[in-house]
């Protein structure tokens, strides 16, 4: 597909009109935590993802399909927001040939932003190059968090703003200097794949508390912590669980 970046942010717009109508109408019943919502992109997410007769892991529906290529989708990223109405919430798709992580994107469906990248290609918003703030101390630093830190190690102010995929983002535009895991939150490769590429591209340092591999399409429990520099993450990993 040439025009792949192009292909996955139109895929996300498609599933984020289908999430619009079923905004507000609360859980599913279905399955614990599940909106109503997150059912609906989850069938526009598998619709779209069909045509190119891709392999599909979703966190709503498991694995589809077979193939060498891979898309790793959260349909909804952020459902809580979505459907109470808070405007941070997303579709991650990230693509994986063989095993490599080769393309993501992100579109926070409240305003329309689109994050996308592809290896070795650099990072963008809305087709600008982006950049993490580079900001190599603990002290200061903006951290964004999945969970409830239990204690303070120095930085400077954190949000925990319920979208992984859009945090991380964050971290590669300059807005927050990291994004880590606390609380013994645990987040999924559909929660963060997509970002994790974006911010790398973007100069972003990655790393796992536990040192396992982030790079994965299996439903596997992952505790990533991303960082505008080296020093930066080794920091953040250095004070342990949070």
């Amino acid at each position: 597909m040439d025009d792949l970046i192009g292909w996955l942010a139109a895929c996300a717009a498609e599933i984020g009109a289908a999430v619009e109508p079923r905004r507000r109408q609360g859980l599913s019943g279905e399955r614990e935590s599940q909106y109503v919502l997150d059912v609906a992109a989850d069938e526009a997410a598998r619709r779209v993802l069909a045509r190119p007769g891709w392999r599909i892991v979703s966190e709503e529906s498991g694995v589809t399909g077979n193939g060498d290529v891979t898309v790793v989708v959260d349909p909804i990223d952020g459902s809580t927001n979505a459907d109470r109405g808070v405007p941070f919430y997303s579709t991650s798709l990230a693509v994986l040939e063989r095993g490599e992580l080769v393309a993501g994107c992100v579109r926070n469906h409240a305003t329309g932003t689109v994050y996308a990248a592809e290896r070795g290609a650099g990072a963008t918003r809305d087709g600008v190059r982006l950049a993490t703030t580079g900001r190599q101390v603990l002290r200061g630093a903006i951290v964004g968090f999945s969970g409830w830190p239990r204690r303070r190690v120095g930085w400077g102010q954190y949000r925990a703003l319920g979208a992984a995929s859009l945090e991380i983002c964050l971290v590669a535009d300059g807005s927050l200097d990291a994004f880590s895991v606390a609380g013994g939150s645990r987040l999924h490769p559909w929660d963060y794949l997509a970002g994790i590429l974006i911010a790398r591209e973007a100069g972003a340092a990655l790393g796992e508390v536990r040192g396992d591999d982030l790079v994965t399409a299996e439903p596997v429990a992952r505790q990533p912590v991303i960082a505008a520099s080296e020093e930066l993450l080794a920091a953040l990993l250095a004070v342990g669980p949070l």
